[in-house]
């Protein structure tokens, strides 16, 4: 990739191991990772980040390109990779959630598995935590509220029409009881034209 010259000051031992390559005053990798902002009007990054599957240039995304690159010399230099866990994306948190959101906006039939379980997953999550902001409930709520408090049950409703998450993981979400009693609120709730 167009990084490679990056990692030149490491190949030419101007930075030592424990040294982050950002150090090196005499290259534009430190640009790199500024704020658009911040960083020289002729410098583009876009082509750089979309090389590395990066899909936003925001402070996340060039965290996790920093990230990478260090990865990467680490590997011209012998060590293992340490930080790669098991799953689909490496990267922080926040980086995982901006691909998250860019996966389920481009979902498609080539998308499959553990990534498309994690997009609903996250997408449903969303909308808990909106739900639970706009009620001025508290996580602990979910848990303390009765299984057919009308708040829940129009949650309940609205995770089942906007994902595709299960009846059996939003009852247990939700500590709305069994699957079945669930299945008895949402039917009893659109009975009642309560959409």
């Amino acid at each position: 990739m167009g990084d490679d010259v990056h990692l030149n000051p490491a190949r030419a031992k101007r930075v030592v191991a424990d040294v982050p390559l950002k150090s090196f005053a005499w290259s534009s990798w430190p640009a790199y990772l500024l704020a658009p902002s911040k960083r020289p009007a002729w410098l583009r990054v876009d082509r750089l980040l979309g090389a590395w599957g990066i899909p936003e240039d925001s402070p996340a995304g060039r965290q996790r390109f920093e990230q990478a690159l260090e990865e990467r010399r680490g590997a011209e230099e012998g060590e293992e990779f340490k930080p790669i866990r098991r799953g689909w994306c490496l990267g922080e948190e926040k980086f995982r959630e901006e691909l998250l959101t860019q996966l389920s906006e481009r979902m498609g039939a080539e998308h499959y598995g553990e990534e498309r379980a994690e997009t609903a997953e996250a997408l449903a999550e969303l909308i808990i935590a909106e739900e639970l902001k706009r009620g001025r409930w508290q996580e602990a709520d979910v848990k303390t509220r009765p299984k057919g408090d009308s708040v829940k049950v129009a949650l309940a409703a609205r995770l089942r029409a906007e994902t595709t998450m299960t009846v059996g993981w939003i009852a247990e979400r939700l500590a709305m009881g069994t699957r079945g009693y669930l299945n008895h609120l949402l039917y009893r709730r659109r009975k009642l034209g309560g959409e």
